[in-house]
């Protein structure tokens, strides 16, 4: 074989290495990224959820400490439920919560509640009352019980 094919193929040859390299060094440049932003990713959902664990159980101080109305900490707990451990929901004592929720959607809430009349309003509010009355030691129990649960 001539000394030039000889030649040739070395630099053909040389030069598949160099782009190989190359692809090799952007690929694992886009990997380490990846893996950074996957870990940025995971620190934030978990700083999320023990900050919503922690709110949970703020509420449920609240409720047991009767500093908020029964009706609107199962609301907001029923909420934060929704997104840490769903299945709870379905759990007693936790029930309650969502059948507070069920019992209370169709109230208008936020500015449907203001521009709602307020003799209507006032009808709403007895009702609610008087489910919060009704089942206000299942509320707090499951208060208690959500406060100390392990998430």
């Amino acid at each position: 074989m001539p000394q030039w094919i000889q030649w040739v193929l070395i630099v053909a040859g040389l030069a598949v290495i160099a782009l190989l390299a190359r692809f090799i060094w952007q690929r694992t440049r886009l990997l380490r990224q990846q893996s950074q932003r996957n870990a940025r990713t995971e620190a934030f959902q978990k700083q999320r959820r023990d900050q919503m664990i922690e709110s949970v159980r703020v509420l449920a101080m609240s409720v047991e400490q009767d500093q908020v109305e029964y009706s609107e900490a199962c609301l907001r707990i029923k909420g934060l439920l929704d997104h840490l451990a769903p299945e709870l929901l379905e759990q007693s004592p936790y029930r309650i919560f969502q059948e507070m929720h069920d019992a209370l959607e169709h109230m208008p809430t936020h500015q449907a509640r203001q521009d709602t009349a307020s003799h209507f309003i006032r009808k709403l509010d007895e009702q609610r009352f008087e489910l919060e009355k009704t089942h206000a030691d299942a509320i707090r129990r499951a208060a208690t019980a959500i406060r100390y649960h392990q998430f």
